[in-house]
């Protein structure tokens, strides 16, 4: 029983159990920041020869009408395939392939990565 109480546990966290954004600020950098730029624009480097474009990252909230962490976070682990990624977001889902924090976004509940959910509330933290 007591596995099931530490789950119940979990999911009643808030929106997800650490939240690092200096750390989702690095890994961005790290992983990133090549097509969607430093300043999340989608200005990196290697975004002029991309077939589609990289989005302004700091516009998340306003395209959305709200944040969505858990579809956000559905692109970076590879849930919601990005085509212009190779179907996958190919790189990520595979390489932060720990999933044991749970995110929550309203009534969504799932399981990802601690690298995700750092890059996420960092993606947060810079909406406009």
């Amino acid at each position: 029983m007591k596995p099931l109480l530490f789950l119940a546990a979990l999911v009643a966290a808030s929106p997800a159990l650490a939240q690092d954004v200096a750390r989702g600020e690095r890994l961005f950098a790290d992983n990133c920041a090549v097509c969607h730029g430093l300043g999340l624009r989608g200005d990196g480097p290697m975004a002029e020869i991309l077939v589609v474009p990289p989005p302004d990252l700091t516009r998340i909230a306003e395209r959305y009408n709200g944040f969505p962490h858990v579809g956000i976070a559905w692109k970076i682990d590879g849930r919601d395939p990005i085509l212009s990624h190779g179907s996958d977001m190919p790189l990520f889902g595979y390489v932060f392939g720990d999933m044991s924090e749970v995110m929550r976004d309203g009534s969504q509940t799932i399981l990802t990565a601690p690298e995700v959910v750092d890059l996420v509330a960092y993606l947060e933290s810079v909406q406009e």
